[in-house]
């Protein structure tokens, strides 16, 4: 790691500091009339109805508890703090989308050696505004994406630590090639990573892909690490020493935390279905267990059955996407939008909030990406394949279902690790400390131009991302391309 480590925590400070101020700027502003917009108008009223009924929703009259409860949960944290308002429903987003930044430096420099390209992700993260608009309304993807970001840099520091004890191993003289090598002992790191998993899950299903991503990339880098102590056979090592343990950590303790995640359900007697059994009897299914876990399942496949038959109808939302138009931002969201609003100098104002990314970001992404599969597969660069993994595992899970209704806001998880990839490739346009100052000076520069459009994009972006008031014609100039109208 760097020598500068308190320089380190003063970079992460301020760039936190700068986040916090960005997203926490005016958070109540933009509202249907004082309620909430777009999907928070359901996970809003759910999340207050939890304060109200011990944890967990009961929807007496209609079933559309669609997701787990834990984001519904952190939605609730901040009613319960400030009530039912719009600083009340967002704020704990707006920390989490802040902390997200705090994550994102703190990963980045440990994947780079470099303090400078930490601040430079930080304030890509910053400047992206999918990532923005997502910390600022009471929905539950920001969180699920915290949870996972905040899984992978544990991940990262586990892997760090099993190099560094493999090393002491090899320094004392106490590894046997031949065999299968050193017994790495309990990895705490691993068990958070763990532990946020599973609360990923709880908070939107999806998350279980990251389950087989982050096993298949833990065990992978334990090959690795011990391929690089002398292992003969790293490969067989890996499976017979490491890979019982990765699944006790992101398998089964992950499952366990999403079961204990419905504790409160367990407890209330008006949660949805909680009696199912009583009511359906015989066609609840699952004879053989305890009438409770027999109704849990059946509210699971509800649950499923719903997603599953979310399909696009004859007349589609207007603001339905399909995956392939993600990576590029193509088909951005219109979250509000009012017109006839005063505050812009003007007699007919507009106030729109839309979901979009930083054009300036997400139009590299395909670039970026080519980069980074032919650095990880060409160069086996693991800071390149660990980036790609954290993408794919949150990209290519919707390609199986096209029939279903997709939206943007899907790619809120994929965000942090678009953000370190483009950081990476800005490491190599920047150049390593040792090369020629001429070299180094010009890279500098390259990376300087590229942050400064980057906030510049950001900055014009701003009124749409937060609901400020403008002219017609500004709205208008604000919208680049007719996929976005």
């Amino acid at each position: 790691m760097p020598a500068d480590r308190m320089r380190g925590w003063l970079v992460t400070g301020v760039i936190t500091l700068i986040a916090a101020l960005v997203r926490f700027w005016d958070l109540g502003r933009a509202t249907d009339e004082g309620t909430p917009v777009f999907d928070e108008k359901h996970y809003v009223p759910q999340a207050w109805q939890m304060l109200r009924n011990g944890g967990y929703e009961d929807n007496p009259g209609y079933e559309l508890v669609a997701h787990p409860p834990v984001g519904k949960q952190m939605i609730a944290i901040g009613e319960w703090l400030l009530g039912y308002n719009p600083w009340g429903w967002r704020i704990v987003a707006a920390l989490c989308g802040t902390l997200m930044v705090l994550l994102v430096v703190r990963i980045a420099r440990r994947m780079t050696r470099s303090t400078m390209l930490g601040a430079v992700a930080g304030i890509l993260l910053i400047c992206d505004g999918l990532s923005h608009v997502q910390s600022r309304v009471g929905m539950l993807d920001i969180f699920q994406a915290f949870f996972l970001l905040a899984a992978f840099s544990c991940l990262l520091v586990d892997r760090d630590q099993v190099r560094e004890r493999m090393w002491h191993v090899v320094a004392e003289g106490r590894l046997d090639p031949a065999g299968w090598g050193p017994r790495m002992g309990f990895r705490w790191w691993r068990f958070g990573a763990g532990l946020l998993i599973g609360l990923a899950c709880a908070t939107k299903w999806n998350g279980v892909y990251f389950i087989m991503a982050f096993g298949l990339l833990t065990v992978f880098w334990d090959a690795l690490a011990r391929r690089s102590a002398g292992v003969r056979r790293p490969w067989r090592a890996a499976l017979v020493r490491d890979t019982a343990p990765a699944l006790g950590s992101l398998l089964v303790l992950p499952l366990l935390v999403y079961f204990a995640t419905w504790t409160g359900w367990f407890a209330s007697e008006t949660a949805t279905d909680r009696h199912a059994v009583q009511i359906a009897g015989d066609d609840v299914g699952f004879a053989a267990l305890p009438d409770m876990w027999r109704s849990l399942l059946y509210y699971q496949f509800n649950v499923l059955q719903f997603h599953t038959g979310l399909t696009t109808p004859d007349t589609p939302h207007p603001w339905e996407s399909k995956p392939w138009s993600w990576p590029m931002g193509m088909r951005p969201m219109l979250y509000y939008y009012e017109s006839g609003a005063s505050g812009c100098g003007r007699d007919n104002c507009v106030q729109a909030t839309m979901l979009l990314g930083t054009p300036a970001m997400w139009w590299l992404s395909l670039p970026v990406a080519g980069w980074s599969i032919w650095r990880a597969v060409g160069r086996v660069d693991w800071r390149y394949a660990a980036v790609l993994v954290g993408y794919c595992a949150g990209f290519l899970p919707w390609f199986v279902e096209l029939e279903r209704q997709m939206y943007f806001f899907y790619m809120t998880p994929l965000v942090p690790f678009l953000v370190l990839g483009i950081t990476l490739v800005l490491g190599e346009v920047l150049g390593k400390a040792g090369d020629h100052h001429e070299r180094r000076r010009t890279g500098l520069l390259a990376v300087s131009l590229y942050l400064g459009l980057v906030v510049a994009n950001f900055a014009w972006l701003w009124p749409i991302l937060n609901g400020e008031p403008i002219t017609y014609a500004h709205w208008q100039a604000e919208l680049w391309l007719p996929s976005w109208r």
